[in-house]
């Protein structure tokens, strides 16, 4: 399945530095644009990653939803 993002980025000291507007905290570079999709897109993986993480034994969950 293929999500799309808004990736807001900038050029620092020659690196074109980005971040997902979308999923806070997810933010990469690269010396070219492709560069920095491809290594945005590892950022997003390795965040999935580390939110797929089973829970703790004994914790429990509940969802909520939040006014915008």
């Amino acid at each position: 399945m293929k999500r799309i993002f808004t990736v807001e980025y900038w050029k620092d000291d020659g690196w074109f530095v980005g971040k997902l507007k979308e999923i806070p905290g997810v933010f990469s570079q690269g010396e070219t644009l492709e560069e920095l999709k491809d290594n945005i897109s590892d950022a997003y993986r390795m965040m999935l990653e580390t939110v797929a993480e089973p829970p703790r034994p004994g914790a429990k969950t509940f969802e909520f939803g939040v006014e915008m």
